[in-house]
């Protein structure tokens, strides 16, 4: 069960990454027609570091036993988040007769719901990347 969650986040992942690939892609140019003065190249620079900043492109993962009569470190929390601290937080807590899967919404390295320590420190984890 887990094996599969962490396929649907890690094809969730990289689908926004060619989305946000795709973008800065139509919008850049062929090497052949860049601009020659400095001035224009500062610019297009500056056009693709600022595309870049909203790829949730910081990430940490923090794995850990949610309970005492389990082992492996089954459960784990993901922070996956952009520059600015905006994206979310998922976590699967394994038990040893379930497991269950939340996502927390974050924006400025902070979320309205409560974050469990493990997710606060996969966000602090991911903040320091």
């Amino acid at each position: 069960m887990i094996s599969v969650v962490a396929l649907v986040v890690a094809l969730g992942a990289l689908g926004v990454t060619l989305a946000a690939a795709r973008g800065v892609r139509s919008r850049s140019r062929p090497v052949d027609r860049l601009p020659r003065d400095t001035a224009a190249l500062r610019r297009e620079v500056a056009a693709l570091a600022q595309a870049q900043e909203h790829a949730l492109r910081n990430l940490a993962v923090v794995r850990y036993d949610a309970f005492g009569d389990t082992g492996g470190a089954l459960s784990w929390s993901l922070a996956l988040v952009d520059d600015g601290g905006s994206g979310v937080v998922l976590t699967s807590i394994h038990g040893r007769n379930e497991t269950r899967t939340y996502a927390k919404s974050v924006s400025s390295w902070t979320s309205e719901q409560t974050l469990t320590p493990e997710e606060e420190r996969a966000l602090a984890e991911a903040r320091r990347r």
